[in-house]
């Protein structure tokens, strides 16, 4: 069976998380975009995990996997830890999956004594990576944990503020446990093949969703006889049944680029080491995006591919795409009504992005169809993510402006 599935979302429980975020509201979006399998998300709450046993109890029949509305669930938070490494404090977010209900109440009992789990839907703990390893798999060695956003300058294993050059320097002797990390939306497989460290692990692309209308903006397609928590993780440790994963065009993400917010100050890589990664308008230190970080860490061109790599397909979200199309902002009622109409054509968001070029055509206006086309083929441009802001869609085919990448232009290879 092919499954759809988005492992890391967020509750209504978690700090600028939309209220319709629990598992009704979840199920309700998932159905829309084409998510078969949602990430309950924030299973620490103590208040929220009361609601998802109320709502998920008995409908596991044994799997590990649960069941709401049409839509199968499993139960999943994101921790952030804070601890001191080498002298300097580190930040990581780790994505954690559970095999049932009951093994989540341990790890929920467990986690308490490093942190307020009443505080946010992703707690902070004062716990290392290796000590978190270790609590969780003294509870069940089924437990996954999985480094979250792998590259974010703040809260990541990579991250150019807080975070490490190795894994085995984030995990110490519990790295050996750890089999898959999440991209991130700034970075995609192809800059992590850039790394043969990485090639052990499987590289896994989520939401991290905070509201119903990001849910599947990254995603992971696995073809399994069936669908159980262990066969779930032996298709990511494995890569066997583990089909493609929907990827976010990286110059999307809000951290691609290197730059400074305040001052809309905008680098590449090359550009800010040319300055000695020192903002021009403030004199104060860029935050280094994660283009940047990839290539300082890199043993390979970019265009390397690694044996038993999954392949991946990038996407824009369809919102996004049609906001462009009509040149109106993505919360309007003309951009809802194009988005209803192709959603009841194609059934979810997902089949609009399999579909045929000459389906799409069929199924809404040329202008709309055009810019759908050209995100499939990936005739398009951006303004790059930097320092917390997101990549804008170019469309047209005018001269670029300053800032814009081509699609098509291998940038990290000339790095």
């Amino acid at each position: 069976m092919r499954i759809i599935a988005d492992l890391h979302v967020h509750s209504k429980y978690a700090r600028a998380t939309s209220g319709q975020c629990d598992i009704k509201g979840l199920s309700e979006g998932a159905k829309i975009k084409g998510i078969t399998l949602m990430a309950s998300g924030d299973f620490t709450h103590p208040a929220y995990f009361n609601e998802i046993r109320a709502d998920l109890q008995g409908s596991d029949g044994g799997t590990g996997i649960y069941g709401h509305n049409g839509v199968r669930f499993i139960l999943s938070t994101e921790v952030a830890v804070t601890f001191e490494l080498n002298g300097r404090n580190k930040r990581m977010h780790h994505i954690l999956l559970s095999p049932s209900l009951e093994v989540t109440a341990q790890i929920n009992d467990r986690l308490a004594k490093y942190g307020d789990l009443k505080a946010d839907g992703r707690p902070t703990l004062m716990i290392s990576s290796a000590a978190l390893v270790e609590e969780l798999h003294a509870v069940s060695s089924d437990i996954a944990l999985i480094p979250a956003h792998a590259w974010t300058p703040w809260f990541s294993v990579f991250g150019s503020k807080a975070g490490v050059d190795s894994m085995e320097e984030a995990f110490g002797d519990q790295a050996h446990r750890i089999f898959a990390i999440e991209t991130g939306l700034s970075s995609d497989p192809a800059m992590n093949w850039m790394l043969s460290a990485l090639d052990k692990y499987s590289l896994l692309s989520n939401s991290d969703a905070h509201s119903l209308g990001k849910l599947g903006r990254e995603a992971n397609v696995f073809e399994l006889d069936e669908l159980t928590y262990a066969s779930l993780m032996n298709a990511i440790k494995t890569r066997k049944g583990f089909v493609k994963t929907y990827e976010f065009y990286p110059e999307e993400g809000k951290y691609h680029y290197d730059g400074h917010r305040d001052c809309k100050v905008l680098l590449t890589p090359w550009e800010a080491k040319e300055k000695n990664n020192i903002c021009p308008v403030c004199r104060k230190k860029l935050t280094i995006g994660v283009m940047h970080r990839v290539a300082d860490l890199a043993d390979r061109k970019f265009g390397f591919r690694p044996e038993k790599a999954v392949p991946f397909q990038h996407i824009v979200p369809l919102t996004t795409v049609i906001s462009k199309a009509l040149r109106k902002t993505e919360l309007s009622p003309a951009v809802a009504e194009e988005y209803s109409k192709l959603i009841r054509y194609f059934g979810n968001e997902f089949a609009v992005f399999e579909a045929p070029s000459e389906q799409v055509r069929l199924a809404t206006s040329q202008q709309i169809a055009d810019a759908i086309v050209r995100v499939k083929e990936g005739r398009i441009r951006w303004v790059p993510g930097y320092d917390g802001v997101f990549g804008e869609l170019i469309l047209d085919d005018t001269t670029p402006a300053k800032g814009t990448v081509d699609k098509k232009q291998k940038s990290l290879g000339d790095f």
